[in-house]
């Protein structure tokens, strides 16, 4: 007996696309789950200059191994800001971004061509030279060292400049925050 009209609700009818779909949604939260308040970041109170001058380099190794997925985020999209004057770089970048995204970060399995199985390093480098070959043929090359360049010294700045004894310590990162910092929090 057939029943019309009825919407399936067992996720067993999702098939293997739908599957994919929701995992790659899961590990795109879990990856931005990692990114740490905007407020903390950018808590004025929180910045003053080093006083010695040795110190600094602790802050940014700190700083980066804390905020390093808000530090990507801010990269990325001075890069994408960078391109939206030249629209065909753009459409490459997001093409290369999504290639990104499917064969090197949302994958659960090994990639398999041709009934070999693909080491992740290949995997990388390839995605890496084909990405900057492609961009480098878009004509954008120094839009985009420009715009990475911004980024690092942004970031190296921030990171630099902002405190770190008011960072909480997790276990993840617990080896890289400061002594200072660590004996505070805890």
């Amino acid at each position: 007996m057939t029943t019309y009209g009825t919407i399936p609700t067992s996720s067993s009818t999702q098939g293997p696309s739908g599957e994919y779909i929701s995992r790659a949604k899961e590990r795109i939260k879990a990856g931005l789950g990692a990114r740490r308040p905007w407020k903390l970041m950018f808590n004025f109170r929180s910045f003053n200059f080093p006083s010695p001058f040795r110190e600094v380099f602790g802050r940014i190794r700190s700083n980066v191994a804390y905020f390093r997925m808000n530090y990507a985020i801010v990269v990325l999209l001075i890069l994408f800001l960078s391109l939206l004057w030249h629209p065909i770089s753009l459409i490459v970048f997001i093409i290369m971004m999504a290639a990104w995204l499917f064969l090197y970060f949302l994958r659960d399995e090994p990639l398999v061509l041709f009934g070999k199985t693909v080491d992740d390093r290949v995997v990388l480098i390839v995605l890496a030279v084909v990405t900057i070959v492609l961009l480098f043929l878009t004509h954008a090359t120094v839009n985009i060292l420009v715009a990475l360049l911004i980024g690092v010294v942004l970031v190296v700045v921030h990171a630099g400049l902002r405190k770190t004894d008011d960072l909480s310590v997790d276990e993840e990162n617990s080896d890289l925050l400061t002594p200072a910092a660590s004996s505070s929090s805890t």
